[in-house]
């Protein structure tokens, strides 16, 4: 039971940037009923994540001498950081993960008291009755309750030893299957001639189905339901055709910073991705989650392919391709939160429908900032395709044990030292006249958006955007974290001891005209005066379209805090110059008195935000004069920090 709350505990001191949690365990022993009640849960983080683990053992009804093992266990994440739905996941995938290795630990324990001579244990009875029975331990072959299969489990519908299975072409195996025991090439036969009998419709070839047989240690079954998923999943999404029918934009072919180069030293396909000098939130507001994914997903069928041919160019098996991976130029942009989201989303995909694939990937020039990313992104990522990474920071790759022992030096590209030229494009900023439109983002169309912790506002001029959050407790932290769609917009925070009151506004103008900021909620009442009323806590911070803001704010004061976004127009060219008709006209537009902002806001505890937001300090700067001040006095507990 530790372990696997070891596992989920884990998994959230990663996410979170702590260095422990803090669990609370009670053990009830009831020596007279012979039970053990165990109950877990954690103290750290309760306001955010539950976690609720309980273990019974009991004696079966049936049988004295037989232990019965009940165990529940629960999670429930209500906050944690804008990361909810990853953190879930990757604590539930921990925790499952751990089951098989708690019942590993128990049977060696077992096998422990065995060579020790152990093989029963006096029963427990109160003093005055002296003891009379013993609990006789059973044998270790009737312990174990739950099958282990072995490789040669699953299909039990022909003997396995069958000749007529067992026969491959050596000739074959050996030019391109590589070695396989007899087993394994019996289990590659059974699995074969199940999808030749059952499957309706493009068979894969023999080195396909060997890599779903080796993802899952040749157990048929699991690489039946393993394989049958994803044949499915290629013929619902036509992936078969992919490479013949797909088209790349025009955008992709401009800033994607990655292709195939040449191959590495065991003849192995070699890609390499620039992924520091690619512009991701770019890429992702211009294209979408959906045409990433559909790159990916070509890059993966041409590594396929190029497998293929040199399979046939070296004369012996390769079925797998190296990945080089460049992170110089990595920053706190490549860390925007829906570029994140898509990015575990194609992990998932790729590791469902790709497996065994990835021969080896070095990670080069790995910068500060790359810790988080891995934290967020190596749950995701199968325990045997995470022994293949290789992380090499700054320019460690150049010495003995570096790039060199895996890939030629002839073919080194030139960005990184060596005299091979590389073509492809040199990646860049996307420019913002791409990017999709706000509407086009929150459409159903953009999937990537529909379950976002983002949520829009609009600004108009006269009818400022206002976010109410209410602190309790001193030095709490109020984060943000907004885009600048449309418009120019000036951002305040402000700071009222008293409840503001919403005033209620008329749908209809002065003339009987709707009001376009009729549903934004004006907070501060027009009869308030600032230094009396409310208190500004950070200087006013002007927005330019296409802009995203992330940063913080610790509080000194319990109360109100308002946020504020509120419209910016742009001064006039000449003080002295008589207004042009197309102005006069651009001023009576609603659409011209407009802004659109995208945002995200989370009030953490100064503890909280210690551990779980120090990547921002990497991205620190003077937001406003006041921070500046405050910060530089040893009683000052508001801080703020700030990146775009």
């Amino acid at each position: 039971m530790a372990l696997k709350l070891q596992a989920v505990a884990f998994t959230l001191c990663s996410i979170a940037g702590v260095d422990y949690l803090y669990f609370i365990q009670k053990n009830t022993l009831n020596r007279r009923e012979r039970t053990l009640r165990i109950e877990v849960h954690n103290e750290t983080f309760s306001n955010r994540v539950i976690v609720h683990e309980l273990c019974n053992y009991s004696v079966h009804p049936e049988n004295e001498d037989w232990t019965c093992f009940e165990q529940t266990a629960s999670l429930d994440i209500k906050s944690f950081f804008g990361f909810e739905s990853t953190a879930e996941k990757i604590a539930m995938k921990q925790y499952a993960s751990s089951i098989k290795k708690g019942k590993e630990i128990i049977e060696y324990y077992l096998r422990e008291l065995e060579q020790e001579g152990i093989t029963y244990i006096p029963r427990w009875t109160p003093p005055v009755v002296p003891p009379t029975a013993r609990l006789q331990l059973p044998p270790t072959s009737a312990a174990r309750a739950i099958p282990v299969h072995s490789a040669k489990d699953g299909l039990p519908s022909k003997d396995p030893a069958s000749p007529t299975e067992l026969l491959l072409d050596a000739d074959y195996i050996r030019r391109y299957l590589g070695d396989l025991t007899p087993l394994q090439e019996s289990c590659l036969i059974r699995l074969r001639q199940w999808l030749q009998e059952t499957h309706k419709g493009k068979i894969p070839k023999d080195q396909h189905v060997l890599r779903f047989l080796r993802a899952r240690d040749f157990n048929i079954d699991k690489a039946r339901e393993f394989l049958c998923q994803s044949l499915t999943w290629r013929k619902q999404h036509q992936v078969d055709f992919l490479l013949d029918s797909w088209e790349r934009p025009q955008v992709l072919q401009d800033y994607y910073t990655g292709g195939w180069h040449h191959h590495d030293r065991d003849g192995r396909p070699l890609y390499i991705l620039r992924l520091g000098q690619m512009d991701t939130k770019g890429l992702v507001r211009a294209l979408g989650e959906e045409v990433l994914l559909r790159q990916v997903l070509s890059i993966n069928e041409e590594g396929l392919r190029r497998c293929e041919e040199n399979t046939r160019v070296f004369g012996r098996p390769i079925s797998c391709w190296t990945c080089l991976v460049d992170l110089e130029g990595l920053n706190m942009r490549h860390l925007w939160r829906p570029a994140v989201k898509a990015l575990l989303r194609i992990i998932e995909v790729v590791e469902a429908n790709y497996p065994e694939t990835l021969g080896r990937l070095l990670i080069l020039r790995a910068p500060r900032v790359f810790p988080v990313l891995w934290t967020l992104v190596s749950p995701f990522i199968d325990e045997n395709t995470r022994k293949k990474f290789l992380i090499y920071a700054s320019n460690d790759y150049q010495g003995p044990g570096g790039l060199v022992d895996y890939i030629d030096r002839e073919i080194i590209p030139d960005f990184l030292g060596g005299d091979c030229m590389w073509d492809i494009p040199e990646g860049g900023m996307v420019p913002k006249s791409l990017y999709r439109t706000a509407e086009e983002l929150e459409s159903e169309e953009n999937r990537l958006w529909t379950d976002s912790i983002y949520k829009s506002a609009s600004v108009f001029k006269g009818a400022p955007y206002e976010l109410l959050i209410e602190i309790t407790e001193a030095s709490s932290v109020i984060t943000w974290d907004f885009d600048v769609c449309k418009g120019d917009v000036i951002f305040n925070i402000y700071h009222s001891k008293r409840a503001p009151q919403p005033q209620k506004k008329d749908a209809l103008g002065a003339h009987g005209i709707p009001s376009p900021g009729a549903i934004n909620v004006q907070l501060i009442d027009r009869n308030w005066v600032l230094g009396q009323d409310y208190s500004m806590v950070e200087s006013a911070l002007h927005c330019r379209e296409g802009e995203s803001v992330q940063g913080s704010h610790v509080t000194r004061w319990p109360g109100f805090y308002i946020l504020q976004w509120r419209f910016h127009s742009s001064p006039a060219c000449s003080a002295s110059s008589l207004p042009r008709v197309d102005d006069v006209l651009a001023s009576l537009q609603v659409s011209s008195h407009k802004c659109k902002v995208m945002y995200y806001t989370e009030v953490l505890g100064s503890h909280d935000f210690r551990g779980s937001m120090t990547s921002l300090e990497s991205s620190h700067s003077g937001f406003s004069q006041l921070s500046a001040v405050t910060t530089s006095s040893s009683q000052s507990q508001a801080s703020s920090t700030i990146s775009r």
